[in-house]
């Protein structure tokens, strides 16, 4: 049995200019490695979900994400935003 490819997506969300965020970047293998490296230089936290991943994996990339993840990926956020609020914060 092979082995699994990594598999990866990369979000965006601006409030004033969206309305749900966007995926604006997934792959597999090689593609998911480079978007997981990307992410990481940029400090950039991950979050691993692969329910998430197997939707995220029929979207389009540049579209926004469809309305049965917006829970999940709003709990992501929130969680992100959590994070780097505890960075900036002394």
């Amino acid at each position: 049995m092979p082995t699994p490819q990594p598999k990866a997506a990369a979000l965006q969300y601006d409030k004033s200019k969206q309305g749900a965020p966007t995926l604006t970047a997934k792959g597999r293998g090689e593609v998911a490695t480079r978007i997981i490296a990307a992410a990481q230089a940029a400090g950039v936290p991950l979050h691993q979900d692969a329910d998430l991943m197997e939707i995220l994996d029929k979207v389009e990339v540049d579209t926004e994400i469809p309305v049965e993840v917006y829970a999940i990926v709003a709990e992501i956020f929130a969680y992100i935003y959590r994070i780097n609020k505890t960075k900036v914060t002394p």
